[in-house]
């Protein structure tokens, strides 16, 4: 079994699903319960396990995490404890690519909150970018790999061939490329929605 945790890691809408799935594609187990299914935002599910959404009170489920894989939003991540290790994958997004789909997510499930400006939105995403970045980098126990959404979508194997790389969990060059291979497989592109090329002023509920 490995000996650290595998924490997938971003803001709503990074691609943590997507990358949840191809991880799954690719033969990782994963730690998730299944209580939150798949909508028309994410058709092929959400891979969550609602029990790290308290890791500020109960870090229990961690000794269930090791060799495992399990997604957490990175307005969480600095609460993970030390006396583990942790290898984060950590996806980032254009930031208006990613308000624009928080949008219609929030406006699908007539989430009821205040009109925040994309422009402001942005600004409060890339403050706290900074500072879950700066927290990363101090803390010894944890390795982290920086994906990006688009480059994902777009030479899905060749980022699929850097997580194997970062994971280091085959035994050979030739199960190496078979895990890439299948987590490649796992991306779709006709999910690629809300690009950037797309997006005019908008505003985003919270």
């Amino acid at each position: 079994m490995q000996n650290f945790v595998t924490i997938v890691s971003g803001l709503p809408r990074s691609g943590t699903s997507m990358m949840m799935q191809m991880l799954k594609k690719g033969g990782q187990d994963l730690l998730t319960d299944g209580i939150r299914t798949a909508d028309e935002d994410n058709p092929r599910g959400y891979h969550e396990f609602e029990r790290l959404k308290k890791i500020d009170q109960d870090v229990s489920w961690l000794s269930d995490a090791n060799g495992r894989a399990v997604k957490m939003v990175s307005t969480l991540v600095r609460n993970l404890p030390d006396g583990h290790r942790y290898k984060i994958i950590f996806m980032r997004r254009d930031l208006k690519e990613l308000i624009r789909s928080q949008e219609k997510m929030l406006k699908r499930l007539k989430t009821q909150g205040a009109e925040i400006g994309a422009d402001k939105m942005e600004r409060l995403y890339t403050r706290h970018l900074q500072e879950v970045y700066r927290w990363l980098r101090s803390k010894p126990d944890s390795d982290v790999l920086y994906m990006d959404f688009a480059k994902v979508i777009e030479s899905p194997l060749e980022e699929a061939r850097r997580v194997v790389e970062f994971l280091g969990q085959t035994s050979s060059a030739e199960a190496a490329e078979a895990m890439a291979q299948a987590m490649a497989e796992a991306v779709d592109r006709s999910l690629y929605r809300n690009k950037v090329s797309e997006i005019s002023g908008t505003k985003v509920g919270i």
